[in-house]
């Protein structure tokens, strides 16, 4: 925007890499200790103080009139955002009853697409207002919705697997009446008794780490910190954050033109994610991770080769078209897939004793490879036109295959009952393996 450039002067290639990923980087830094937290105060006021931390992070760079404060602004985003984002998941998934789970954890996401979508046309509207407010406008929005976030944690029912977990079994019935989980379900799952229900001793930020990664917990674990780093390095949040760029260096020739175009992504991408947050429970979670990486994969080693055998030109030429279809059926499979498949599977794979700890980590690890990849894409796309394509597609493809060998499936079962499957012995041994060679 011209009077963004106008307040703090046009930033380098890298430190417009650092600026737009630093929320993501400072987002990492809650995961070594949100999931103690939650476990001792309850997800929703972790989830309540986030969004506090983020609205004065929106105060400070929606108000900035030096970079240095915007930067700062951003950090306390990044921050809040990881203290609300890596228990948003776990709450929901404590929750939902088995047969909407899928569902109802792809909420987040599909709010997220319909948030993408919204900025976009905020800044399109935005950008034509004569002034600074033009920039400032989308922070003052951002502010609001997390105010309202703030105050629906005061309204909404705390979890009733971590009221059991607290030993307070009268208000998590409950909770379990107002959620309307059947009382068959309830007993069987969140009631019955288990070793891996059990509450911890009092914890520490070590204890829990030695507990996620102990034998009994740590190819869970490994497998939580793999789906949510890995569907990160695809290169999603290049496409999501850096559209117009890409848009421009395929030959669209106005940079107002490329901004709508990332605007019709956007809208494509939410009314994609219509159907797949509907049906998520339809799908098997395997299925939507292999088909979808496939698809990614397949995207950008195309993309790639057009641009390495210098098939995309400016002025004229079918590559451009086929560059911008493709990175429209990027995003779009993206969103129907593993957008949705990551956060609901690093969740429903921890057992009640290691859930919060564990996603916490995972979601962390999940904003250090979103602060990477936003950080280098502008770096290398600077350097080269193709390598980048290669670099995602090439990650993408690594994903699905690890993932079609170790990945149980988990659709349609309890959280309780989902644990089965880690205790089979021919999954054990095969991941077990793959961690012992490396260690």
């Amino acid at each position: 925007m011209p009077y963004f450039e106008t307040t703090f002067g046009v930033l380098s290639p890298t430190m417009r890499g650092f600026t737009v990923s630093l929320i993501m980087l400072m987002g990492a830094v809650p995961s070594f200790f949100t999931g103690r937290l939650a476990d001792r105060f309850g997800h929703l006021r972790i989830v309540m103080a986030g969004a506090l931390v983020f609205v004065l992070g929106v105060i400070l760079e929606g108000s900035a009139s030096r970079l240095s404060i915007f930067l700062i602004g951003r950090a306390l985003c990044g921050f809040g955002e990881g203290l609300w984002l890596t228990n948003v998941s776990v709450y929901i998934t404590e929750i939902s009853p088995a047969a909407r789970r899928g569902t109802l954890v792809s909420l987040p996401q599909f709010m997220a697409t319909l948030g993408i979508c919204t900025g976009y046309f905020t800044c399109y509207g935005s950008i034509h207002i004569d002034s600074s407010i033009a920039w400032r406008l989308p922070f003052i929005i951002m502010g609001v919705l997390a105010v309202v976030l703030a105050v629906s944690c005061l309204y909404l029912p705390t979890s009733p697997r971590w009221l059991q977990f607290n030993g307070r079994r009268g208000e998590a019935l409950r909770v379990v009446e107002r959620l309307g989980i059947s009382s068959a379900e309830a007993e069987k799952d969140i009631f019955a008794p288990s070793i891996d229900n059990a509450p911890p001793r009092a914890a520490t930020a070590s204890s829990d780490f030695s507990l996620i990664f102990s034998k009994q917990y740590r190819l869970r674990t490994i497998l939580g910190l793999f789906i949510l780093g890995m569907v990160q390095l695809c290169g999603i949040d290049g496409v999501l954050y850096y559209a117009p760029i890409l848009f421009t260096q395929a030959g669209l020739p106005s940079g107002t033109a490329s901004f709508l175009a990332s605007g019709l992504s956007a809208i494509l991408m939410l009314a994609i994610s219509v159907p797949a947050f509907l049906y998520a429970d339809g799908w098997g979670r395997r299925t939507s991770v292999i088909t979808g990486g496939i698809g990614l994969s397949a995207c950008m080693f195309v993309i790639g080769s057009l641009y390495a055998a210098d098939n995309v030109h400016a002025s004229a030429g079918a590559g451009r078209w086929f560059v911008i279809v493709l990175i429209f059926c990027f995003a779009l499979l993206y969103v129907s897939t593993w957008g949705i498949v990551g956060k609901i599977y690093a969740s429903e794979v921890q057992p009640a004793k290691t859930r919060a700890a564990a996603n916490s980590l995972a979601q962390g690890l999940g904003f250090f490879t979103n602060w990477l990849v936003a950080f280098a894409t502008p770096i290398f796309l600077a350097h080269s036109s193709y390598g980048t394509y290669f670099l995602f597609g090439g990650l993408s493809l690594f994903t699905v295959v690890v993932l079609a060998m170790f990945m149980p499936e988990t659709r349609g079962q309890s959280l309780e009952s989902i644990q089965d499957a880690f205790h089979a012995p021919h999954w054990g041994r095969r991941l077990g393996n793959i961690v012992g060679s490396l260690g």
